[in-house]
């Protein structure tokens, strides 16, 4: 029997069995589709969030109050024994000679209203440095205006969604709004800029920062963002950082972090995550790979007769074992290539439906995919071929299976 003739005789046998053959076939595309689906959403994540923070660019430090042990997470766990002041801000630029910028940073919640409108929105209170970092236009009016940082005036930048909202058509320059209790005079609007880091630019409202903090009654700077001159020592400085700190608070007890520190904690994260919801997915396709074998053998009971009339005829025991192998492999490649196809248009629909999410199916996930449905299809096939193998042609053909 030639190699031609063994996956012919193997695909015929699967197109005699199509529903049985069909039930085999879909738990591995469902097995791939799993595979597939999650490593793109984890890889997605994992893109998404490198570039986020890459917009930042790799010379930004953004010092956070509290100190926590592993740099580069996310802060928050530990308690804060003293406030990150203005006057903090003030000595870090007077004393870091590599930084170029620095906004500090306030931020609460509050309904922004005009006349009959209103929403909810962020309140973000910074300086005119917060524009240029985080590289937000002016479309209409203009920036916070410069000045003392300790003395806010009652002015607001409105993002463009909420302009849009509360003034519709009408030029929001020089009207008065307020947000919660306070009268803030409009000075400008903020260009599109879109979800950054989690916020939306284009929602936030943006006071001085001494108004911010007065109007939340807040005695700490949220975070404080600086820009470094191009190829400075990020390592050094964050050591002059926090020599700083503890010469103003008797301790260091910030956390200075920048954003290659943050893509590298979470894409390990992501990564760890990813890895798990592989496992499970390449769980669910070893459990195809039993349900193949099952069908496998229940084949080869009910075909004793047509096996034994094969070896009847001339078939080696190797030729019976390759036969119920293919069969095995067909099913198992077969429903690889389906899943694949499935997955891909599936992940193709998500992105469509949230673009802001780049998922994508890694290479290494598609060939591991591959190359997993074929160790499955001869692994899970080896038991019902060797059975067929083994069968006696006389015992077989006097089968009434």
């Amino acid at each position: 029997m030639k190699p031609e003739d063994t996956f012919g005789y193997a695909v015929n046998a699967l197109i005699q069995q199509p529903r049985r053959a069909g039930l085999s076939l879909l738990g591995v595309v469902i097995g791939v589709v799993a595979v597939i689906f999650l490593t793109a959403l984890g890889e997605g994540a994992r893109l998404y969030v490198t570039e986020q923070f890459q917009t930042l660019g790799t010379d930004v430090i953004v010092v956070i109050p509290g100190k926590t042990e592993t740099t580069g997470m996310m802060p928050g766990f530990t308690g804060t024994p003293n406030d990150l002041t203005l006057d903090d801000a003030e000595a870090l630029l007077r004393r870091i000679p590599e930084a170029i910028l620095i906004a500090p940073i306030s931020m609460g919640n509050d309904t922004v209203s005009y006349q009959n409108k209103s929403r909810q929105v962020v309140v973000l209170g910074s300086t005119p440095a917060f524009f240029e970092l985080r590289g937000i236009p002016i479309a209409r009016g203009s920036g916070l205006p410069e000045g003392d940082i300790d003395r806010g005036a009652n002015v607001a930048v409105l993002g463009k969604e909420t302009a849009e909202e509360l003034f519709a058509e009408e030029n929001p320059v020089g009207k008065s709004i307020r947000i919660g209790e306070w009268r803030i005079r409009v000075i400008g609007v903020n260009g599109p800029r879109g979800t950054h880091l989690g916020q939306n630019l284009d929602l936030v409202t943006i006071v001085p920062v001494a108004t911010g903090m007065r109007m939340f009654n807040r005695t700490s700077l949220f975070r404080i963002m600086i820009e470094l001159r191009p190829g400075s020592d990020i390592e050094a400085v964050k050591e002059k950082i926090e020599a700083v700190i503890l010469d103003r608070h008797n301790e260091v007890d910030v956390t200075c972090m920048t954003p290659d520190a943050v893509i590298e904690s979470l894409s390990a994260i992501v990564g760890t995550l990813t890895l798990v919801l592989v496992g499970i997915a390449a769980i669910s396709l070893s459990v195809a790979g039993i349900g193949i074998m099952n069908v496998m053998l229940v084949a080869v009971s009910e075909r004793r007769a047509e096996i034994g009339l094969l070896k009847a005829i001339g078939a080696t025991h190797r030729q019976v074992l390759l036969v119920f192998l293919m069969e095995s492999l067909l099913i198992s490649t077969t429903g690889a290539l389906v899943g694949l196809g499935i997955g891909f248009a599936t992940i193709h629909v998500v992105t469509w439906m949230y673009p802001a999410m780049p998922a994508e199916a890694p290479i290494w996930a598609v060939f591991s995919v591959l190359a997993l449905s074929v160790v499955a299809g001869v692994f899970f096939g080896v038991l019902p071929a060797r059975r067929a193998m083994r069968l006696d042609p006389i015992i077989a053909l006097s089968s009434k299976g």
